[in-house]
């Protein structure tokens, strides 16, 4: 495995490995990749890489990194994963969810919509709703303990 992965300021964001995923959610992870180091870079300088579901999950030191699966769970292995395993912190019409660990000691994150609109949408509700400053501020406090 390839030690730059495991920077101490590492951070996932994990797409699935299907044609879909490929074509909509993995351009949408690099656009979220651009925005954490270009506007967030006051919260914190994190090394982030995007990558795919069977990558990470199959890679355990991977899966101890501050994690935003972005990708419905039938196109993402990881988001399927989290589904039950993290709070819903924003839900709209069974359309769109949003789950995270609010007090952010789980640094994972899982952000999806039922088709790609809908996960384009998710995907700036993250955003603009403040949750992704809350969650760089939650893996900075982290790479500090």
């Amino acid at each position: 495995m390839d030690q730059d992965l495991l920077e101490e300021n590492g951070l996932v964001i994990v797409t699935g490995t299907n044609v879909h995923a490929e074509r909509y959610d993995r351009p949408l992870a690099y656009r979220l990749k651009d925005t954490i180091e270009e506007d967030y870079a006051m919260v914190g300088d994190f090394s982030v890489v995007v990558m795919s579901d069977l990558w990470y999950l199959n890679a355990e030191p991977l899966r101890r990194l501050p994690t935003i699966s972005l990708g419905r769970p039938g196109v993402n292995a990881v988001g399927a994963h989290l589904l039950k395993r993290l709070p819903h912190v924003l839900a709209v019409d069974n359309a769109l969810l949003i789950q995270l660990d609010p007090a952010f000691v789980d640094l994972r994150a899982s952000v999806w919509g039922t088709d790609h609109s809908l996960t384009v949408n998710a995907t700036d509700l993250f955003v603009k709703k403040g949750y992704l400053k809350r969650f760089l501020e939650g893996a900075v406090q982290r790479f500090q303990a």
